[in-house]
């Protein structure tokens, strides 16, 4: 069986018993009981559409609350957020290297944009200029790693969310005169993405620079969102800025920007 069957199934015993908080042990229980092997996974969910129908009909989401909980929610678009419209467009002229589409991991997308410039071009409004730059003083990047931190914040008006020492994912990083870009990518034409996705990783370095050595130092931090996939043999690279208008507040995501980049060779 399916991920969404797992879902449907601990949906509708939290909805009998009228308590939508649920922990991993049921999880684990109701996944044995389907046949579906990776209890782990069932609660990570990037994508709206990956939802079971009873849950989008009823306007429901699954956030985490720590400790091995979590919980359905009322409002989905609290949780995912649809991709605006893409503003622009832009050829790039690039010499593919051997490893381009190699695999389709995304590690590999963003290698190939932070290769290409293509991040360098997006957060900062140029490229190649940095080769005329001294070295110390050139954007630089950081590559996937996990970590463990707590995260304290808002989620609306519904909830105050204590996250004790999760483990989080960040994609990729570049910094640059105090801009921290923060990444994460997928493959393929996603509607939605998972706000927590870029939210955890913001609010860890947004809490990196309460600390009194960084405050003046990290001056703006941006998520950026990229997508890629190929249409008619031509690779499309799409990527969306966002920033949160209340740092402590996952609902209030704010879009900042977006741009398609077509590769050409």
């Amino acid at each position: 069986m399916a991920k969404k069957d797992v879902i449907f199934e601990i949906f509708k015993i939290c909805n009998k018993k009228n308590d939508f908080t649920f922990d991993n042990d049921l999880v684990k229980d109701i996944s044995k009981k389907c046949n579906f092997g990776n209890p782990f996974d069932v609660t990570k969910i990037d994508n709206k559409n990956k939802l079971p129908d009873i849950l989008l009909k009823n306007d429901y989401a699954i956030i985490h609350l720590g400790n091995g909980k979590h919980k359905f929610i009322k409002g989905i678009e609290k949780v995912f957020h649809n991709f605006e419209p893409v503003q622009k467009e832009i050829e790039w002229t690039y010499k593919k290297s051997l490893l381009n589409e190699y695999n389709t991991s995304e590690s590999n997308i963003l290698s190939v944009a932070n290769n290409q410039r293509i991040l360098h071009h997006f957060l900062f409004g140029k490229d190649r200029e940095f080769d005329d730059i001294e070295i110390s003083h050139r954007p630089k990047t950081y590559f996937p790693h996990r970590t463990k931190t707590t995260l304290e914040y808002r989620f609306g008006n519904d909830l105050n969310l204590i996250l004790k020492n999760i483990q989080i994912e960040i994609d990729l990083t570049i910094e640059f005169e105090g801009i921290i870009g923060v990444f994460e990518a997928k493959n393929g034409t996603p509607d939605s993405f998972s706000i927590y996705q870029i939210y955890h990783p913001f609010l860890y370095y947004h809490n990196i620079k309460q600390k009194p050595d960084m405050n003046r130092k990290i001056k703006e931090i941006i998520c950026t969102y990229v997508v890629k996939n190929i249409e008619e043999e031509t690779t499309k690279l799409r990527l969306w800025a966002y920033t949160f208008d209340n740092p402590n507040d996952i609902t209030s995501i704010k879009f900042i920007k977006s741009t398609c980049y077509v590769l050409k060779n």
